[in-house]
């Protein structure tokens, strides 16, 4: 069991870990504003399109974190042995995960109308640094170390604005952005290595049966990153620059309702572990629904106030239409919280459904030839169809336990 000194209570800490979220993505979105305001619409475009592939390529680094949550949380009594394999697996998966995403360049810079190469190869560079902080927020998540948790956020956070900011500053262009975002994400994965250092001992843990897991959760969280992230690179890939440039500032918005509620997966991601059930999903799933709630009405109500976090004037014309890229921003935070709930449960079958969803936008989004209104609508549609069939999954999987 846990000592007591070593954590705090489940409420106490997932106020903690809430505040620190809640500063790392205000911290995030200032850099996103930022990035708006310091480029021009196509050159913010193609940012966009570079942090979606960093969010795309990060699955890995979220794969090794959700199993090394699951497996400190299921078997605490393992802590020394899940750690010790935990970290000698990172290092290996970050740098593979960087060397596939740079050699994706070939492919990417054109598909993205980038102007350099050299923007997807930092995009890879980033994966090593990421699949550190991934591991060390693992472990805390599972321990429940909810002080050392937030400090690994509080640091993201002020990492990429501190390192993105002078980056625009010393080259105002892409490259200088993602150059600064690369040393920026350097600062969490240091804060959190005593982590990966203070309980390196112990027996031994198979890296196969740990490398299993995290692919399996590795295949489940890029089936949710491809689907929240491909209508970015569809609108960079479809649109004029102009066009694809009002869809990132909107994406400002719809990233905002998604990662603003996700203290409540992480908090809540032990207790399911633990069989939690459908008491603690019911309860998780109804405050990120009454988040997103609040925010779409908020939006809807005051466009003006949410044109300027957007990036201003010169994204006018997306204005009466942000109101969409926060429904769909929250209806994707759902289906966040209830794949973490699959993967949890150890359920990793519900990843065709996820692929599915990825397939049905694809095809809709170029066979129905939408613009602007049309892509945010079709992801939201899509996303909201996905919600009810995982939770209908939840749902089968509750009562085929209960008999």
């Amino acid at each position: 069991m846990t000592r007591p000194a070593e954590r705090q209570t489940t409420v106490s800490g997932g106020a903690l870990v809430a505040m620190g979220m809640v500063v790392m993505n205000v911290l995030l979105y200032g850099l996103t504003v930022l990035a708006a305001r310091a480029l021009l619409p196509r050159e913010f475009g193609a940012l966009t399109a570079l942090l979606g592939i960093v969010l795309v390529g990060s699955v890995a680094s979220l794969g090794l974190q959700a199993t090394a949550a699951r497996q400190l949380a299921v078997a605490p009594e393992r802590r020394d042995q899940v750690v010790a394999a935990v970290a000698r697996v990172t290092l290996l998966v970050g740098v593979s995960v960087a060397a596939l995403v740079a050699a994706s360049s070939v492919v990417l810079t054109p598909v993205l109308r980038l102007d350099d190469y050299r923007l997807v190869v930092v995009c890879g560079l980033i994966m090593v640094p990421l699949a550190f902080m991934g591991a060390e927020m693992g472990i805390a998540q599972g321990t429940r170390a909810w002080r050392t948790l937030t400090a690994i956020y509080l640091a993201n956070g002020f990492g990429r604005i501190l390192g993105g900011g002078l980056g625009l500053l010393v080259s105002p262009t892409p490259l200088g952005a993602i150059c600064g975002i690369l040393l920026g994400q350097v600062v969490p994965a240091v804060v959190g290595l005593p982590l990966l250092r203070a309980h390196a001992r112990g027996g031994w843990v198979s890296r196969r049966l740990l490398l299993r897991e995290a692919i399996l959760g590795t295949q489940a969280l890029a089936a949710y990153f491809a689907l929240s992230n491909l209508d970015a690179l569809i609108a960079r890939n479809r649109f004029d620059e102009h066009e694809a440039g009002l869809y990132a500032s909107g994406l400002i918005l719809a990233k905002a309702a998604v990662f603003f509620p996700q203290f409540v997966s992480v908090v809540v991601f032990a207790d399911l572990a633990e069989g939690g059930g459908a008491k603690a999903r019911l309860r998780a799933v109804g405050m990120v629904a009454a988040l997103g709630t609040l925010a779409t009405a908020a939006t809807a109500l005051l466009p003006g106030l949410a044109l300027i976090l957007v990036g201003g004037d010169q994204y006018a014309e997306i204005q009466d239409r942000l109101w969409l890229f926060a429904l769909a921003g929250s209806v994707l935070a759902v289906v966040h919280l209830l794949l973490f709930d699959a993967l949890a449960r150890h359920a990793h079958g519900v990843t065709v459904m996820v692929w599915a969803a990825v397939v049905v936008l694809v095809v809709g989004a170029y066979a129905l030839d939408v613009h602007v209104t049309g892509l945010i609508t079709l992801v939201a549609a899509t996303a909201a169809v996905l919600a009810v069939a995982l939770w209908s999954a939840s749902r089968a999987h509750d009562r085929s336990t209960a008999r």
